[in-house]
């Protein structure tokens, strides 16, 4: 039976956890870090080594993995001070889960690749909380096929489903495609709901009453209800990151000439929601953009 490959993971946030949980019980070894350490500790005690920074991570894990909030942040991780980019070694792999800009993951990765000669796939996921949980992340891939068949037995541990969508940053195409239709759904579904309470039909039966059809989706059945009753908590995923995919879509196909009208309005309207102080709530709460001002806030 072949050794399973020591993994390195770095951002133990709302999908991090979880993930993590699911890699150490399949068997991977596995080392975290985390900016905030604390965040770490559920993990320990299932049986992962902690380190102090992300250059350690190199010293005990043949795969590098990174769940972080947005590209800088990954550029800090990688090229900051203690990052990756200074314990990397030829050889290692970074398997990076964050949703990024194409181009900016591109140049990461040839400098990484330049200085240090580690390999780097970006595999943004879909799924949310409940998907990483449960092991059913999509998951869509750029980089080397030959890396991709390094980590493929650890990305199954996590999804149900990986697929290798080509070069370096084709991964981070893919997410932003589907987060262009994952967020438009959210706003027009939360359009609908606020539409049928004001028409006086029972909102929370619309996931029910729709459900096969052609208006059916993941998205339908997991926020119409949460938006008709009111359950904005817990925050399975933020605001700001569906404004953050956005706005990535929307210079993606400024960069490519192709337009993209309804998630440019989608980005300006998820930034309007977010500038009311929603930015770090759950996206139900986006169907308070459509009610009337009053005792249901």
């Amino acid at each position: 039976m072949a050794t399973l490959p020591s993994l390195g993971f770095a951002g133990i946030g709302l999908m991090g956890l979880p993930m993590c949980r699911r890699l150490l019980a399949a068997g991977f070894p596995l080392t975290v870090w985390n900016r905030n350490p604390g965040k770490c500790a559920p993990l320990v005690e299932a049986g992962a080594r902690q380190v102090s920074t992300p250059a350690e991570l190199c010293s005990y894990a043949d795969v590098v993995m990174l769940c972080l909030a947005d590209t800088a942040v990954v550029r800090e991780v990688v090229f900051g001070a203690a990052g990756i980019a200074e314990g990397a070694k030829n050889g290692q792999l970074l398997v990076d889960f964050s949703s990024l800009e194409p181009a900016a993951t591109r140049e990461m990765a040839m400098t990484l690749n330049e200085s240090s000669g580690m390999q780097w796939l970006d595999a943004p996921v879909s799924g949310g909380v409940v998907g990483a949980e449960a092991g059913s992340l999509a998951i869509m891939v750029g980089g080397a096929a030959s890396d991709l068949e390094r980590v493929r037995t650890a990305l199954l541990s996590i999804g149900q489903r990986v697929t290798h969508m080509g070069g370096v940053g084709a991964g981070q195409v893919t997410k932003a495609c589907n987060q262009m239709i994952v967020a438009c759904n959210a706003l027009v579904i939360a359009e609908a709901v606020a539409l049928a309470e004001r028409s006086g039909v029972n909102a929370s039966l619309i996931a029910e009453a729709l459900a096969g059809g052609f208006a059916d989706s993941e998205p339908l059945q997991i926020l119409a209800p949460q938006m008709a009753d009111n359950r904005f908590e817990p925050v399975k995923w933020h605001v700001r990151t569906l404004l953050k995919d956005l706005d990535t879509a929307v210079k993606l196909s400024r960069e490519q000439g192709s337009a993209t009208p309804l998630s440019a309005l989608g980005a300006q309207l998820m930034r309007l929601h977010g500038s009311k102080g929603f930015l770090e709530k759950d996206p139900s709460t986006l169907v308070q953009m459509y009610r009337e001002p009053g005792p249901r806030e």
